[in-house]
């Protein structure tokens, strides 16, 4: 019942109508009126009385035990914590201590896959970071980024949940190291810039250092002229070993190509990253059922990601460093 309905029933009680008049006015049952006006002579209000309900299963110690726990380690399971409480003299079930935890501003995730930071890592990601935060956008308009991704068939990738606190899914006691690249049913590399996709091809073998600099050879250039690059542009790719072998180095060097210096383990920092994300989105949408469509997908749906998807990636780098500042190196949301 509204509040305004209850208000009307006690001022025309206190104008001297019968229980069953103002019923009969309102459109209301005469034990309704009723109860309405015995509530309002013993509490003086009309307003929902808060209600005692069921006293908490978890004393406030067991609630500040459980936190505390999930705070050292966020991987620890709800059987863990109900066992935690069965030992201190206190049976509760899994849905309570979700609750529990819930009220205490922490909910179950799913962790984050991010690569294994070493301290050097996380020192080299803030010193990129802090060097490149006044760099004009046009620079990075000026850069050709790129990179190989994994894009499988079918299947889904495991994984661990942890309680955490709303924003910090990217600490790194929230998050599952990784290491790069396992496989997969097929491995594309990739290029961009501010002005759109460049060219996409399926590394069809275990790719080694000659295959990846017959892969530039063949597709960097072309991709660099066709995006229509000005005098100067430079080259990302990240230190993978193949990248980063003398052999790849001198070649680079030998065709004067630019090449940003790139800390390793920087997976925000390179916007392809959210191109992958994009790609992956688009080709899951046409559900490829083979090996030999999802590759003519891939082409195809890459060909498609228009080009300003790629400039607002762009625009918005000056935030990717920042975020990692405040951060302190650690890895971003990208």
């Amino acid at each position: 019942m509204i509040q305004d309905t209850r208000n009307k029933i006690v001022d025309l009680h206190q104008v001297g109508k019968t229980e069953s008049a103002i019923g009969k006015q309102l459109g209301l049952k005469k034990s309704t009126v009723g109860a309405i006006i015995r509530k309002w002579k013993t509490y003086k209000t009309t307003d929902n009385l808060p209600r005692s309900g069921a006293p908490r299963k978890i004393s406030p110690r067991g609630v500040k035990m459980i936190t505390r726990t999930v705070s050292k380690n966020p991987r620890t399971t709800r059987g863990d914590l109900v066992n935690d409480l069965q030992r201190a003299g206190t049976k509760v079930t899994k849905p309570t201590i979700s609750n529990t935890l819930r009220r205490q501003g922490l909910k179950s995730c799913s962790a984050r896959c991010v690569p294994l930071l070493k301290p050097v890592h996380v020192q080299a990601h803030l010193k990129f970071a802090r060097e490149h935060l006044d760099d004009p956008d046009e620079d990075w308009e000026n850069v050709i980024w790129s990179d190989e991704t994994k894009i499988e068939l079918f299947g889904k990738n495991s994984t661990r949940r942890v309680w955490r606190t709303k924003n910090a899914e990217l600490h790194p006691k929230n998050t599952i190291p990784t290491v790069k690249h396992g496989g997969g049913n097929i491995m594309p590399w990739g290029c961009f810039s501010a002005k759109g996709p460049g060219r996409l091809i399926r590394v069809k073998e275990r790719m080694n250092g000659a295959m990846y600099r017959e892969i530039l050879s063949e597709n960097l250039l072309p991709s660099a002229r066709a995006l229509k690059m000005k005098r100067g542009w430079v080259f990302q790719h990240d230190n993978d070993p193949k990248h980063t072998a003398r052999a790849t180095k001198e070649w680079l060097r030998k065709k004067h190509f630019k090449v940003l210096e790139w800390p390793s383990q920087s997976p925000d920092l390179n916007p392809i990253e959210n191109l992958w994300r994009e790609l992956k989105v688009r080709v899951a949408q046409r559900q490829p059922q083979n090996i030999t469509a999802l590759e003519e997908i891939c082409m195809e749906e890459w060909a498609k990601i228009p080009a300003t998807v790629c400039e607002n990636l762009l625009k918005t780098y000056r935030k990717r460093l920042t975020s990692v500042i405040a951060n302190k190196g650690y890895i971003t949301k990208y």
